[in-house]
């Protein structure tokens, strides 16, 4: 069999791909997955009791038109729309989010710990002798202090990339991360105010059915006769420009975008991957996740979307109350809302930070509680309990991380295999859904019509093929 365009992987990226292929008329692509549901990290399953989880936290916001205008044809008026209310644990009390803007809500001995940071560090800043930060570690020390780096920002930054901050670079933040304005900061403390609004995420969407893998079953019910489940990817022959299947059969390309992570397409599937291809490949970072569903009778008024926990009283680092994102993540909702609570815990794990899986069920359940968000003698009586562990969650942006692209998408694309996606191309700060999504639109635009990729930018290479 032989195909124009292939297509790894059925996530944001491969069916953004897809998409656009068909939308240009470029009907000859087949998409293969290796999972039994399309989706990717951004999947959605229903547990045995009818509840609704997503593979993580995710929400559904955007910066690009495009996308906007697929999921309003895609969902119509199955949409929910939200204003976010995220909060963090810190010192016995739920601080609001962002953390640095709202200290006011501390105990006063470490609101002035924090703003006396602050004040040192700004006066450090003005100085203007100061070399670049070496690591996230010394970026995070000289932007915010030490308060707020010893309360929230080392120990949370820790527990969600299960990577010491001085083996990452600073280089990725952008939008990712609030920086902070002294002066705005004392003032809201003055003030007694909230300081909510930051971030692109501060409203998103939601299906009202099916969690956030709705969107890409719809997606890819357009074209279900070009989508493939049950069919990992055993080899990648570029020179042949052939892909074998588990099921042995091999399958003919002129163009190849993978979304598989790319230190496993070199590492383990690219038959023709040089030394310095595997050894670059072998420097990339990621964490994984297991992620627990729990869900809890009763559903009391709790306007809260999501919860960060920095500290060590829980092996979780973000909590999501997801049946206040839609009721019908709960199987029974009653006049337009849930009766019972659905509350999805992220624990992340790495080689820095090992977790024990056998008792990992019973830490959260006494997190939960350790926390306040579920009374304690709810620990032994959950209405229902999801499990799903996930190797690769996050892109680390290590230090060597873009010294080891640098080395691997070029010569990946001299073949015209495109490496993209979350961890196709393994750069976190263009690794949203959206972005994942339009990486696999501006893909197919380069391969049909020429156009420059602008997203997803590999140095030293061209923009259009």
């Amino acid at each position: 069999m032989r195909v124009t365009s292939l297509i790894l992987g059925a996530g944001p990226a491969g069916l953004g791909a897809a998409h656009r292929l068909a939308e240009l008329g470029a009907n000859d692509f087949l998409v293969l997955e290796r999972a039994d549901a399309v989706g990717g990290l951004a999947a959605s399953f229903t547990d045995t009791s009818g509840f609704t989880w997503d593979v993580g936290g995710h929400v559904v916001f955007s910066h690009y038109p495009a996308f906007d205008r697929l999921l309003d044809d895609l969902l119509g008026s199955d949409v929910l729309h939200h204003q976010r209310e995220s909060w963090i644990r810190v010192a016995g009390t739920f601080v609001p989010y962002p953390f640095q803007n709202n200290i006011r809500r501390l105990p006063p001995a470490l609101a002035w710990e924090c703003i006396e940071g602050l004040l040192d560090a700004g006066a450090a800043t003005a100085r203007g002798d100061l070399p670049k930060p070496a690591n996230f570690r010394e970026w995070i020390d000289r932007v915010f202090g030490p308060g707020i780096a010893r309360l929230f920002m080392i120990p949370y930054n820790f527990k969600v990339w299960a990577h010491p901050a001085e083996l990452m670079s600073s280089a990725w933040i952008g939008e990712r991360v609030s920086v902070v304005d002294a002066k705005r900061v004392i003032k809201n403390l003055v003030l007694g105010r909230d300081d909510v609004a930051w971030g692109p995420n501060n409203t998103f969407s939601f299906p009202l059915h099916g969690g956030t893998g709705e969107i890409y079953r719809r997606l890819a019910a357009r074209f279900a006769d070009r989508v493939r489940c049950h069919s990992p990817v055993v080899r990648v022959d570029p020179e042949a420009k052939t892909v074998r299947t588990a099921d042995g059969q091999d399958i003919g390309y002129s163009h190849l975008l993978s979304t598989v992570p790319i230190d496993i397409l070199v590492g383990e599937l690219l038959t023709a991957a040089s030394p310095a291809m595997r050894k670059a490949a072998g420097k990339l970072r990621h964490n994984g996740a297991v992620i627990h569903g729990l869900a809890f009778t009763g559903a009391p008024p709790d306007p809260r979307c999501w919860m960060y926990f920095p500290e060590d009283d829980c092996p979780f680092y973000r909590v999501t109350n997801f049946h206040n994102y839609s009721p019908n993540n709960t199987p029974d909702p009653e006049n337009g809302r849930a009766r019972q609570r659905a509350l999805m815990c992220e624990t992340s794990f790495s080689a820095f930070k090992p977790e024990d899986r056998g008792s990992l069920l019973q830490r959260t359940l006494d997190g939960l509680a350790a926390t306040t968000l579920i009374d304690p003698a709810e620990k032994d009586r959950p209405a229902s309990v999801w499990e799903r562990q996930v190797d690769y969650a996050y892109p680390v942006p290590g230090l060597e991380r873009d010294a080891a692209l640098a080395v691997l998408q070029p010569a990946l694309m001299a073949w015209d295999i495109f490496s993209r996606g979350r961890f196709g191309g393994f750069k976190y700060e263009v690794g949203n859904m959206d972005h994942s999504f339009m990486q696999g639109v501006e893909w197919a635009d380069r391969v049909v019509r020429g156009r420059p990729e602008t997203i997803y930018t590999v140095p030293g290479a061209t923009s259009a093929g």
